[in-house]
């Protein structure tokens, strides 16, 4: 039997209100990430407390969540294109180690 081999790659999950999508996804397009997924009406807890995701009028008022696996050639430019946006606006970026079996996926 064949073994799936795998490839590790860093992925991203960025959580910010849903007013910054177009910032986040432009700079994921620009770097050359080759997809992401985009999880909206987020709910939780933080720092400023309890976060009831419901949509308002638009999705500008909510969180979300993108979703992205990028090899490491992406991650530290992406890095220093999200922190100035950190720092001036709420939000986080979780970063985890992880393996995938396709890469052809996520490779340009």
């Amino acid at each position: 039997m064949n073994e799936i081999k795998l490839h590790p790659l860093k992925k991203l999950e960025i959580i910010l209100q849903g007013e910054h999508r177009e910032f986040a996804t432009d700079l994921l397009d620009r770097a050359g990430v080759k997809g992401y997924t985009i999880i909206g009406n987020l709910s939780g807890k933080g720092a400023h407390g309890m976060y009831e995701g419901h949509l308002m009028f638009n999705e500008d008022d909510v969180l979300i969540m993108i979703i992205a696996a990028v090899p490491q050639s992406l991650f530290d430019p992406l890095l220093e294109g999200f922190q100035p946006f950190f720092e001036a606006h709420s939000g986080v970026l979780f970063v985890s180690d992880i393996q995938v079996g396709r890469l052809v996926k996520f490779m340009g």
